[in-house]
């Protein structure tokens, strides 16, 4: 077999199509598309946890886990953009982070992979420790403690205790990589295992580019981002760890769909499409880069509402900084909390109302939770439909 494939249209001569969530359906489309294989599991996660432990087990890579409550898919292209001129790589699609995705991503190793990065998502407790013992991996990575799914875990404190799954599954030998500012994730460190620190990031950006300070020199990304360069020194950090040297030139990172999108709008405007998925941290932070990126035009904040955040959830939108930013528009009861200047109740009606509202020469945010869909009015602005 050549591939595993869950999406009958993905598949290619010699893959084997495992059909979950009823997939069985489209066995026959698998099958045209040249399949060698079908399997309709009784459990689908439990095969492709069976099928992506063996992938696993029978590679020499170095295994690379990111987990976090922002950034880790952002870090994930970060540091793929930084190890591809180096070593045989695979690393995680979009935001292939759970049960289906991660063991997608081990069934795309070969023989002569050198390294993995994989994403763990996180919906609740002890599901990272069940991707954990699928993957396997050396090096143990946190990129942030932040209050999201509040509404699962009820706190911050077990939201640490979740993402911390991550360093007690790492063996003897193996690295946690762990923001500084977050001492709370330390005790959780297996004995054995070696602790790297990564410190708050030190940026310049200018000409478009985000000049990340790391070792001594600064590294040069094709980002703007400033928000993007705790991400870069989580992942140079990696780069140390694996014993990849620092590059030469501009780092061209290509983000994954959804995040930190820029494209240019009709008249002259520029659109920030960050629509997959917001938190409080996350949030702000897109706030800021959307003035900084600004440069004086005025400022659109297409604001979805933030999900899973539990009990203090319109607290948490209601300290949402949206000062300095010309024109909000909030998407969903919540969204209310942003005090916004129009409001709309979904992502339809905010795709109706932005063609109105947006002028020429505008700089644009659209951001939320996944649950808002807020895609849809990336798309109408643009006047490009979803790839």
């Amino acid at each position: 077999m050549t591939g595993v494939e869950v999406d009958s249209r993905r598949v290619r001569p010699g893959d084997l199509f495992v059909a979950v969530s009823r997939g069985e359906a489209y066995i026959d489309d698998a099958r045209g598309r040249g399949a060698v294989a079908t399997l309709v599991p009784d459990d689908d996660f439990v095969a492709l946890a069976a099928i992506g432990s063996a992938v696993r087990a029978k590679s020499a890579a170095r295994v690379v886990a990111i987990t976090g409550s922002v950034g880790k898919t952002s870090t994930k292209d970060i540091l793929a953009a930084l190890l591809w001129p180096h070593v045989r790589l695979v690393a995680a699609e979009a935001g292939f982070n759970n049960e289906i995705g991660l063991p997608l991503t081990l069934c795309r190793v070969e023989p002569d992979t050198e390294v993995v990065v994989t994403e763990m998502g996180m919906r609740g407790a002890g599901q990272i420790q069940a991707l954990a013992e699928i993957a396997r991996p050396h090096i143990g990575v946190i990129t942030a403690i932040a209050p999201a799914h509040l509404e699962l875990l009820g706190s911050l404190e077990q939201i640490v205790r979740a993402k911390a799954e991550l360093l007690e599954a790492l063996p003897p030998g193996g690295v946690a990589v762990v923001p500084a500012v977050a001492p709370e994730l330390e005790p959780f460190v297996p004995a054995g295992v070696e602790l790297r620190r990564v410190e708050p990031a030190e940026v310049q950006v200018r000409d478009g580019l985000a000049r990340v300070r790391f070792g001594g020199r600064d590294v040069v990304f094709s980002f703007s981002a400033r928000h993007q360069a705790a991400n870069a020194v989580t992942a140079l950090t990696v780069c140390e760890v694996l014993g990849v040297p620092l590059p030469d030139g501009v780092v061209d990172v290509t983000f994954s769909r959804w995040r930190s999108q820029e494209s240019e709008l009709p008249g002259g405007g520029l659109l920030l499409n960050d629509a997959w998925n917001a938190n409080p941290v996350a949030m702000q932070a897109a706030l800021v880069y959307l003035r900084d990126r600004a440069g004086g035009r005025r400022t659109v904040a297409i604001l979805g509402e933030m999900a899973e955040l539990g009990a203090e959830a319109k607290r948490f939108h209601a300290d949402v900084d949206t000062d300095g930013i010309d024109l909000v528009v909030g998407v969903g009861e919540l969204a209310l909390g942003y005090e916004p200047d129009e409001w709309v109740a979904d992502a339809a009606a905010a795709a109706r109302v932005a063609r109105e509202l947006v002028l020429p020469g505008d700089v644009v945010l659209v951001k939320g939770s996944r649950s808002v869909g807020l895609e849809i009015v990336a798309e109408a602005l643009s006047g490009v439909a979803a790839q």
